[in-house]
């Protein structure tokens, strides 16, 4: 999010660095690398990709701490509520800071990194206690290289409006048509390439994560933009989007946790039913 002296109404308002005076024809080449730095962290994490299904032996080799799942689940949302509202905070600061400045393009896709690390750790702390061999490392690693790809995914628009702008309409169509998609899915895929070292079905977090982003941006523009006026002080229009940005961290933490502990629940039983067959044998 991006604020300053007047309120914004529009994403190519919430941001617009003059990126094109400043860097001329290279603009283009300029978001590709952007975009390109993180997914290449991406790849480093797709390291003995398995095939969908496979790799259960190691799935079902992961040990798990037994927690009560509702004091579990409770946990997750207020931790990962509090993580993404504070690494939220980030990028809102770097948007007010650096508003109608060459600077901000690059500074706000470092904060997305930011923001993505603090979420990232915030949910690896909690995951932690029924996943023990989860890597944090990764996960917080692969969650901010995402949150940047998504952040240079929603620049887009406003970063290289004259560029796109001349493409035939059909292609201008079918690339934003698959640019919110990438960005609601960027997350979950990123984080699944650790998940499923540990955790059976753990390709279902892809779309409960691109779900949970649904819903939490829902919950943004539903608070935020009605509230916003214009001639409105900085402050006050920092606030209402801070306000409006816990809202989203909380929807976002009640669907992943909710989607966390079905997938928690499916391998505890898959694992008891697996003992209960052992113990049977003669």
């Amino acid at each position: 999010m991006h604020i300053g002296t007047h309120t914004p109404h529009t994403v190519q308002d919430v941001v617009r660095p003059p990126l094109q005076s400043v860097f001329g024809t290279a603009v283009p080449e300029l978001w590709l690398l952007a975009l390109m730095i993180p997914l290449a962290v991406i790849v480093w994490g797709c390291d003995e990709l398995p095939q969908m299904g496979a790799s259960d032996s190691k799935r079902s080799a992961t040990p798990m701490k037994h927690q009560p799942m509702k004091r579990w689940l409770a946990r997750w949302i207020a931790v990962v509520t509090a993580g993404e509202a504070v690494g939220f905070a980030v990028p809102a600061a770097i948007g007010v800071l650096t508003r109608d400045s060459a600077s901000a393009f690059p500074l706000l896709l470092v904060a997305g990194a930011v923001e993505g690390a603090i979420l990232g750790l915030s949910q690896a702390t909690v995951l932690h206690g029924q996943l023990p061999y989860l890597s944090k490392r990764r996960w917080v690693v692969l969650t901010a290289a995402a949150a940047m790809s998504a952040y240079a995914i929603g620049l887009l628009p406003s970063t290289l409006a004259a560029w796109w702008t001349s493409w035939p309409l059909i292609v201008q169509v079918l690339f934003f048509g698959a640019g919110p998609v990438v960005l609601l899915i960027s997350i979950g895929l990123a984080q699944w390439l650790e998940l499923r070292h540990h955790l059976s079905g753990a390709t279902w977090w892809i779309p409960a994560t691109a779900l949970s982003w649904l819903v939490g941006l829902a919950v943004f523009f539903a608070v935020a933009p009605p509230l916003w006026h214009p001639d409105q002080s900085p402050a006050l229009a920092v606030t209402i989007g801070l306000v409006a940005g816990v809202g989203m961290a909380f929807a976002m933490a009640a669907v992943t946790g909710w989607a966390m502990t079905v997938l928690l629940r499916r391998q505890t039983s898959s694992v008891s039913r697996a003992a209960e067959s052992r113990q049977g044998r003669p």
